[in-house]
C-alpha cells in the first residue's frame, strides 16, 4: 500500500495510526478533509482488509442527515466505476459526542496530491494530463448519466494507479449536497478541467501549454466551460477527438 500523503489543514478528529475504532477498525492515515467530515483510511483488525472511512461532524451534521443522504447516494452509485463501494454506517463516541462514519472499500493506489509531489517538478506533462483528465471524465459521465452530480472535486480525494500509458482513477469522497441541477453537473466538469490545471502547474505553465490545451481550459473562466460542456460525457467525447495543428 502507498500511504496517501499527510494533510496540512486543522483535523478535527486527530485520530493517530493504530488507534481502534468501533473496537474493529485500526487506523492507518489521514487523507484529509471536506466540508462535511474528515477521511481516513481504516484496516479491518479481524482480516486486515483495508477499507477508506468518512467521519462527519456533529456539529455540521447533528440529525446524520448529511451521513445517511451520503450511503444512500453511494448506494445509488454502486455501480459507477469510478466510486469506492459503500459498506456500512458506524458510529462511535469521541469526546462524549456520538460521530457516524461510513466504511467503504479501499482502492490500492496513492492520492493525485502524493502523485503529483512525486513527479518531476511537481507536475503532469501536456499530455500525460489529457490521460488522467480522460479517465476522471470517464469515470464522473457515469455519475452525470444518473443524473447525479458528485460536487466537491479535489485532487487531495482522488486516488490513482498508473498503469501503462493509463490512469486508474477512484474518487474517495462525494458531496451530497449537490443535486442533480443543470449548474452542479456543469460544476463538475469545471472541477475536472481545474484539476487538469493544477496538475499541469497551473497559473505558472499555462503560457507554455500546447494551444488545444489552452483551449480546452478557456482560460479557467467558470461561465466559458459551463457553457462549452454540459456534462462529463460531453468533456469526455472532446477529449477523444481534440485536433492538433
Amino acid at each position: 500500500m502507498t500511504a496517501p500523503a499527510a494533510r496540512k489543514e486543522p483535523s478535527l478528529y486527530n485520530f493517530a495510526p493504530g488507534r481502534v475504532l468501533a473496537r474493529k477498525y485500526e487506523v492507518l492515515s489521514r487523507v484529509g478533509a471536506s466540508s462535511s467530515g474528515e477521511l481516513y483510511m481504516l484496516s479491518e483488525q479481524a482480516t486486515g482488509i483495508e477499507r477508506t472511512a468518512k467521519f462527519f461532524s456533529p456539529e455540521l451534521d447533528p440529525k446524520n442527515r448529511c451521513a445517511n443522504t451520503s450511503a444512500v447516494k453511494m448506494h445509488k452509485l454502486r455501480h459507477c466505476d469510478i466510486l469506492v463501494h459503500y459498506r456500512t454506517q458506524e458510529t462511535i463516541s469521541v469526546d462524549g459526542r456520538d460521530v457516524t462514519f461510513l466504511v467503504s472499500d479501499f482502492f490500492q493506489g496513492e492520492t493525485l496530491t502524493a502523485f503529483l509531489a512525486r513527479a518531476p517538478q511537481g507536475r503532469l506533462g501536456a499530455f500525460e494530463g489529457l490521460h488522467l483528465l480522460h479517465a476522471m471524465a470517464l469515470g464522473v459521465e457515469q455519475i452525470h448519466r444518473l443524473g447525479e452530480a458528485h460536487g466537491e472535486l479535489a485532487m487531495e480525494h482522488i486516488m490513482v494507479r498508473r498503469k501503462g500509458l493509463r490512469f486508474q482513477v477512484k474518487l474517495l469522497d462525494l458531496n451530497p449536497e449537490f443535486a442533480a441541477k443543470r449548474d452542479s453537473i456543469r460544476d463538475d466538469v469545471y472541477d475536472l478541467i481545474h484539476i487538469l490545471h493544477q496538475a499541469l502547474g497551473g497559473g505558472k505553465t499555462y503560457a507554455s501549454l500546447p494551444a488545444p490545451v489552452k483551449a480546452l481550459c478557456c482560460g479557467m473562466r467558470r461561465a466559458s466551460i459551463h457553457e462549452r460542456f454540459r456534462n462529463a460525457g460531453e468533456l469526455r467525447l472532446y477529449l477523444e477527438t481534440m485536433t492538433w495543428s
